[in-house]
């Protein structure tokens, strides 16, 4: 009777996890891409004095906007889509906040981490090298 039930979120639970570390690899990938075009730009940020604080800033913001403006996307068709899901819930209200809450703040999490190792990577370019290269 329950071994339905059982499968569907095991399923769901594994096609979500994967969802989630595909997009965190897709995020990273795409800031390291950004960053390494941008040698030249952050060495000379860097050698004008820009502080490791700025340069970490400069490229967690620009990850993190698309981040969350998929983040909002997502809570808005999700809304939307709780209707179609109560079936499958169990024990959870299809518009239960705190479960909202939780998932919004695993994906933050998860692309803030995305999002932070690229830009220590961009600080620590040296600016002699960066400046040197084409």
């Amino acid at each position: 009777m329950l071994a339905l039930p059982r499968f569907n979120a095991i399923a769901l639970t594994i096609f979500a996890a994967l969802a989630s570390l595909l997009a965190a690899v897709g995020l990273f990938g795409v800031l390291s891409y950004t960053v390494a075009r941008r040698t030249k730009e952050i060495g000379v940020r860097v050698a004008l004095g820009a502080l490791d604080g700025d340069v970490c800033a400069l490229v967690v913001r620009q990850g993190m906007l698309p981040a969350l403006a998929g983040l909002v996307a997502g809570c808005i068709i999700a809304l939307f889509a709780s209707r179609v899901l109560a079936s499958l819930l169990y024990g959870v209200a299809p518009r239960d906040a705190l479960a909202f809450a939780a998932a919004a703040l695993v994906l933050t999490v998860t692309a803030l981490t995305a999002c932070y190792i690229p830009a220590r990577r961009a600080t620590r370019i040296d600016p002699m090298t960066a400046l040197r290269s084409e």
